[in-house]
């Protein structure tokens, strides 16, 4: 495994343990998701490079698009949460109540 091969899959499981492991607050949550995007971010377009296909050089693109709208929308979950909990924490935002 080359080394940057190692470094991008260390990132991904990094940030998919951050996920897993701390679920105190949604803003930790959310910059987690966001450093598993950035990796496959960097995985699909390493990889789009060394396959040297013209078809391939847009899917990177495609998916910095999905990673942005995540972004905007996990942000704007998180100013709603918290204008209406008065917190980002985790443990007090409940879906049964309305």
């Amino acid at each position: 495994m080359t080394p940057i091969y190692f470094t991008i899959t260390s990132a991904f499981i990094l940030s998919l343990t951050g996920l897993a492991f701390n679920r105190s607050h949604l803003l930790s949550a959310l910059l987690c998701l966001e450093g598993m995007m950035l990796s496959l971010f960097l995985a699909l377009a390493i990889w789009s490079l060394t396959m040297s296909s013209p078809s391939l050089s847009l899917a990177p693109m495609i998916l910095l698009t999905f990673s942005a709208c995540e972004a905007s929308s996990g942000l704007a979950l998180l100013v709603a949460a918290t204008r209406t909990h008065g917190t980002d924490h985790l443990n007090n935002l409940n879906l049964l109540q309305c």
